[in-house]
């Protein structure tokens, strides 16, 4: 009986012939409050908000990651936290003025920053568009008075629509709304009542995912009651037909958008393209060629720590991808969640390796019916879909 690593190709050396499309992910790690579902590396803020200091250990951070670029234009940035909203105007476009000059981006650059309903103002909006920012995603989570007061959120969904007019009024016409269903208490009928609310706004895209428990997590440790999967299945089957029939394209399992809307940063993430990390807890992933290796790079996770080691040794670990088995599990775990699927040439490309190593696994998916049969491409069945999980088992 094979292993999984000689189905997967043994501890063959993977080979690249070119690097993939680069993105930039900068965290910005505090908040108002700690949301009880959160996992993300984010905390309260205690006091003022050292944005100046924490820009300097940024851009500090970032010169230490230059030579990972590897000479590629940057085509997406991503201003993720936490609350990057929380951040002046000045000190984010001093950040993106020394991205711009440490780094070239491609003329066409996509500048992506989180906000939050509860940390808003139409000046600030204004100053962010003016530094550069073209794109916007608010985390809405639900419109409801019960479910945000469940979710721990600072707004309600007055304050949420209002968010949304002063993007539009600070002349952002890119904007993606978050919105999370499952919750506690939740059903259809409100489910579909915060996505209609969700639709009067006119997105270009919506992130429509459900709650789960995660670890380490508030809600872990006293798990609300949620719907069973009864209730769960009933609201994505309402959801999916009600955003389809507003234009709304499923592309990737949480992602929804109207015609040429779709997130390019996180299709590069779902595509396993390669990705600057700055900031207090950021990850990084890059391909290295002579190596013939890929880099994961991991920041220091206490801001505190991070501002006194950004771009010294220090701060960032290095983990390095080798095999194949390794690479084509990260290649898959990321882009089977693509619903179009992947072509298999951008599998060779980026985990560094035949599709014939994958041949035994993909094999056996098909025939339970979790793949697609077409030989060009990597795509999960709506089946495989419910099953990711026990589909990447079979590749692991």
């Amino acid at each position: 009986m094979s292993t999984p690593a000689q189905r997967l190709g043994g501890n063959a050396e993977l080979r690249f012939d070119s690097l993939p499309p680069l993105s930039l992910y900068v965290h910005l790690p505090w908040c108002v409050r700690k949301c009880p579902y959160c996992d993300f590396n984010s905390y309260e803020t205690r006091g003022t908000l050292p944005d100046v200091a924490y820009v300097d250990a940024l851009l500090r951070d970032l010169r230490s990651e230059v030579p990972f670029a590897q000479g590629r234009k940057v085509e997406t940035i991503f201003l993720g936290g936490g609350t990057p909203s929380l951040f002046s105007g000045p000190a984010i476009k001093r950040l993106l003025d020394g991205v711009r000059a440490e780094l070239e981006l491609a003329p066409d650059v996509e500048i992506t920053l989180e906000a939050n309903p509860g940390a808003v103002d139409a000046a600030r909006f204004a100053a962010f568009r003016e530094a550069g920012v073209n794109r916007l995603s608010i985390g809405i989570q639900s419109f409801r008075a019960a479910q945000l007061r469940a979710l721990g959120r600072i707004h309600d969904g007055a304050e949420a629509q209002a968010a949304v007019a002063v993007a539009r009024a600070a002349g952002f016409a890119n904007v993606n709304l978050d919105l999370m269903y499952g919750l506690p208490g939740d059903d259809a009928v409100g489910a579909v009542a915060d996505i209609e609310q969700a639709l009067a706004l006119a997105p270009a895209h919506l992130s429509w995912y459900q709650l789960t428990l995660e670890p380490n997590t508030a809600f872990e440790r006293r798990p609300p009651q949620l719907p069973d999967d009864s209730v769960v299945a009933e609201i994505e089957e309402q959801g999916r037909a009600l955003l389809a029939a507003h234009g709304f394209e499923r592309y990737e399992i949480s992602a929804y958008a109207q015609r040429g809307q779709r997130c390019t940063h996180n299709l590069n993430y779902w595509q396993f393209g390669d990705y600057l990390g700055v900031g207090a807890g950021a990850h990084g992933k890059v391909t290295l060629i002579d190596e013939r290796e890929i880099a994961r790079r991991a920041r220091t996770r206490n801001p505190r720590t991070y501002l006194e080691q950004a771009g010294g040794a220090g701060c960032a670990s290095d983990e390095r991808v080798t095999s194949r088995p390794q690479a084509a599990l990260e290649f898959l775990m990321n882009a089977l969640r693509v619903l179009e699927g992947t072509p298999v040439a951008i599998f060779e490309a980026r985990a560094g390796q035949p599709v014939a190593a994958l041949a035994a696994a993909r094999t056996t998916a098909t025939a339970r019916g979790w793949l697609d049969a077409d030989p060009e491409t990597l795509r999960a069945t709506p089946v495989g879909l419910e099953k990711l999980n026990r589909v990447l088992e079979l590749f692991a």
